[in-house]
C-alpha cells in the first residue's frame, strides 16, 4: 500500500526520490508528500498533494526546492480522510521532526489523548502524526538519540515502518521497522531507504534488509543498526542482480488489457521455469529467467528450492494453503489439485482470519503461503505464526526479493513478470499454473503418477494456456460491440459455480466489483435455493461457470434451469458439448474442452476480458480503481 522513499548523500534528492516514488505507484495511493532539509537554512521544506489523478506528478511539477536529505511518501488512507492535512509527511509542533509511516499504530486513540493532555497541537486525524510528537518528546528528554528511539518504540504497538528526519541531525535518516518491510540501499557517498528495493534499483545493487524489530541511523557513508533493546545488530550488504525495467502499455489502452494478453506467454514461462528447476544440476533459480531449454528428466533440486527433503515429500500427510484476495481464490482452486492429483488432504485458510483461529500444528504437514507481492501483511503475519511452531513453510510469490521469500523455509517464484494493474490477471493465472505443476511434481515423487503422466500434465497446461488466449479472440468483437454495451447497464450480478468452478466464480465476482464498482455476489450453485434465489429476476444477470465433470455438470444444469424458471437472465461459460446449458442461456461463451482440473484456467482470459470491457464502457479508471492498492501491507 503506502510507499516510502528517502535519500541522503552527495546529490540533490528531489529527482531521485520522486523517481523512486513513481516506481511504487503500483501499490496504490490517494495522496503524496515530500520533505527535504533546506540546503541553506537547515529547516524543513515540504509540500503535499491529495486526491484526483496522479498526485505524484502534480507534486513533482510544483516543487521548486531541494536538498541533500529528503523523503517522500504515498499514502493509502487507513485513518482520516484523503486530504493534504492527513497526507505524509507529518511533523511535531515546532517542525523539528518529520515522519513518514507505513502500517497502523494500534491504540492510537489513547496516545492522542495523552499528547493533547501534554499540550501538543495535533492537526491531522491520522495515527501517523502522533509518532512525530512522541519521538520529539523523547529526543527532548534524552541527550542520546539511540535511547530516544528505544523509548519511542516501547510506546508503539502495531505493525509499522517509520522514517524520521530531524533538523537537529540534518544528514541522518532514522529508520524503524516492526513487521513492515524496509530496505537500505548502499551507494558511493549516498544511501537510499525504501519500502521496496525497486525504488532505487539501478542506483545501487547493494542492499541491507532491516531485520524485524530493529532501527537504523542511515547516513551517506555509514549505517548503525540496533535491535529494540539497543544492542548492535551485525549486518551484511547483499548484492541484488535486479534491474528496474520501465513498463509501458504499448499498443494497449490499459495495463490490465495488456496483462490479460500476456497470460499465455507467462504460463509458458512458468512451465519452462519449473521444468528447468527440476532438471539435473540445478540447485537454485537464476535471477533472470526468460527462455530455458525444457528438461526431460527430474531430480530433487525442486525440493531443495522449496526447503524440503524427498523424505518429507513422501511422508506428507497434510497440505495447507494460506492466502488473501485473488491469491485465496487461486489457493481454493489449488485445493482440488492437491487432493485429486496428490491424494493429500488439503485445507485453505484466509490469511486475515488465520492468526485469530486455533492453530493445531500437524506432523508431516506443510504450509504454502500464496501472495502476489510477497508483502501481504495478513499472509506475512500468518507465516510468522506458523514459523514459530517450526512447521515447514513455502512461499509462492511474484517478487523474489520480498519479505515472504526471506521468511519462508523455501519458495518458488511465479513467472508472471511485472503486473501493473491493481486488478490481478496474469499473476492469478500463473499462480494456478505453478500450483498445478507442484501438485503433479509431488504426485510424481510419491509415485501417485508416472513420469509420462507428468509430461501429459505439462502439456495440459500448455493447452489450457492456448485456450485461454484463443477464446478471447473468438469472442473479442462480440464482447466489444454487443455484450459490454449491454451488460454495463445492470447494477447487480450473481455469480455461481460448483466444485472447482465455485472459487473461480468468486474471483470473477471480485473482478467485476473491484474495477467496475458494480455490486456482485457469488454463491455455490447448490446454495441458490437456500435463500439467494429470492434475488433472481430479469434485472439481475446470473453468471454460471461450468465444470468438466458429467455428474457435476448436470447438477449445475439443474441450477441454471431454476434461474430460467424464475425469469432470470442467464450468462454461462460452458464447454463444447454442453448443449443443454448453452441452449437455455441468454448469453453463452463456449470454450474448447481441456483437462477437467484446468477448466478455470481456460476460462480465465475470457472472463477477465468480458469484465474489462464492461468497465471500459462505464469509463472507470481500470488500472487504478478507487480505494484499492496492489500490495496490501496493512492488516
Amino acid at each position: 500500500m503506502c510507499g516510502i522513499v528517502a535519500y541522503t548523500g552527495k546529490n540533490l534528492c528531489k529527482d531521485l526520490v520522486f523517481e523512486g516514488l513513481s516506481r511504487l505507484e503500483y501499490r496504490g495511493y490517494d495522496s503524496a508528500g515530500f520533505v527535504c532539509i533546506d540546503k541553506h537554512h537547515g529547516q524543513f521544506n515540504f509540500d503535499k498533494e491529495a486526491g484526483g489523478s496522479s498526485p505524484i506528478q502534480r507534486l513533482a511539477e510544483k516543487i521548486h526546492f531541494d536538498g541533500y536529505t529528503g523523503m517522500a511518501h504515498t499514502r493509502w488512507a487507513t485513518h482520516g480522510l484523503v486530504d493534504t492535512v492527513n497526507a505524509h509527511p507529518h511533523f511535531n509542533c515546532n517542525k523539528a521532526v518529520a515522519v513518514v509511516h507505513n502500517g497502523i499504530i494500534e491504540g492510537h486513540e489513547v496516545l492522542r489523548e495523552q499528547l493533547l493532555a501534554r499540550g501538543h497541537h495535533v492537526i491531522s486525524t491520522t495515527d501517523s502524526e502522533l509518532a512525530a510528537h512522541l519521538f520529539n518528546d523523547e529526543i527532548e528528554q534524552r541527550s542520546d538519540l539511540k535511547e530516544a528511539v528505544m523509548a519511542f518504540v516501547s510506546q508503539i504497538r502495531g505493525a509499522f515502518a517509520f522514517v524520521f528526519m530531524l533538523t537537529q541531525y540534518p544528514d541522518t535518516l532514522v529508520v524503524v521497522r516492526h513487521r513492515s518491510a524496509m530496505v537500505i540501499g548502499v551507494g558511493e557517498d549516498e544511501a537510499f531507504v525504501a519500502s521496496d528495493f525497486i525504488a532505487f534499483a539501478d542506483k545501487t545493487n547493494n542492499v541491507v534488509f532491516l531485520p524485524d524489530d530493529s532501527f537504523a541511523f542511515v547516513r551517506r557513508d555509514s549505517i548503525e543498526l540496533y535491535d529494540f533493546s539497543g544492542r548492535i545488530v551485525p549486518y551484511f550488504v547483499q548484492s541484488l542482480d535486479q534491474k528496474y525495467i520501465e513498463i509501458d502499455k504499448g499498443v494497449f489502452e490499459h495495463f490490465m488489457l495488456k496483462e490479460i494478453y500476456e497470460q499465455k506467454r507467462a504460463i509458458s514461462r512458468t512451465i519452462g521455469f519449473c521444468k528447468m528447476l527440476g532438471s539435473p544440476g540445478i540447485d537454485t533459480f537464476p535471477h533472470h529467467y526468460e527462455h530455458w531449454s525444457v528438461a526431460t528428466e527430474y531430480n530433487d533440486s525442486i525440493w531443495r528450492q522449496l526447503g524440503l527433503s524427498i523424505e518429507q515429500i513422501k511422508s506428507l500427510r497434510y497440505i495447507n494453503l494460506v492466502s488473501a484476495g485473488t491469491s485465496w481464490h487461486a489457493a481454493c482452486i489449488a485445493q482440488f489439485f492437491f487432493e485429486m492429483i496428490c491424494k493429500i488432504p488439503t485445507r485453505v485458510f484466509l490469511a486475515s482470519e488465520f492468526r485469530y483461529m486455533s492453530f493445531f500444528p500437524q506432523e508431516d504437514s506443510v504450509y504454502i503461503m500464496v501472495s502476489q507481492s510477497g508483502e501481504t501483511a495478513d499472509t506475512l503475519e500468518a507465516l510468522r505464526l506458523i514459523n514459530s511452531y517450526n512447521v515447514p513453510t513455502i512461499a509462492i510469490t511474484n517478487v523474489a526479493s520480498s519479505s515472504i521469500v526471506r521468511e519462508a523455509g523455501g519458495f518458488l517464484p511465479m513467472q508472471a513478470g511485472p503486473e501493473i494493474s491493481v486488478a490481478s490477471t496474469k499473476a492469478f493465472s500463473t499462480q494456478l499454473a505453478t500450483l498445478f505443476w507442484i501438485a503433479n511434481r509431488i504426485a510424481l515423487e510419491r509415485g501417485t503418477i508416472t513420469l509420462e503422466e507428468m509430461y501429459i500434465a505439462e502439456e495440459q497446461l500448455c493447452v489450457a494456456a492456448e485456450v485461454l488466449e484463443s477464446t478471447i479472440e473468438m469472442y473479442k468483437f462480440r464482447i466489444i460491440q454487443d455484450l459490454a454495451p449491454k451488460y454495463m447497464h445492470y447494477s447487480h450480478f450473481i455469480f455461481l459455480g460448483r466444485h472447482i468452478s465455485y472459487p473461480f466464480a468468486m474471483e470473477a465476482s471480485l473482478k467485476l466489483k473491484e474495477i467496475s464498482y458494480i455490486f456482485a455476489q457469488c454463491y455455490p450453485a447448490g446454495e441458490l435455493k437456500h435463500g439467494p434465489i429470492a434475488l433472481v429476476d430479469e434485472n439481475t444477470p446470473v453468471v454460471i461457470f461450468s465444470v468438466l465433470d458429467e455428474l457435476l455438470y448436470h447438477k449445475l444444469l439443474a441450477n441454471a434451469s431454476e434461474v430460467k424458471a424464475r425469469n432470470g437472465h442467464l450468462v454461462v461459460f460452458a464447454f463444447e458439448g454442453q448443449d443443454e446449458l448453452i441452449g437455455i442461456a441468454d448469453t453463452a461463451f463456449v470454450i474448447p474442452p481441456v483437462a477437467p482440473l484446468l477448466g478455470p484456467l481456460a476460462m480465465t482470459g475470457l472472463m477477465q476480458f468480458f469484465i474489462y470491457h464492461i468497465t471500459r464502457q462505464l469509463g472507470m479508471p481500470i488500472d487504478k480503481p478507487r480505494n484499492l492498492a496492489k500490495s496490501v501491507t496493512v492488516e
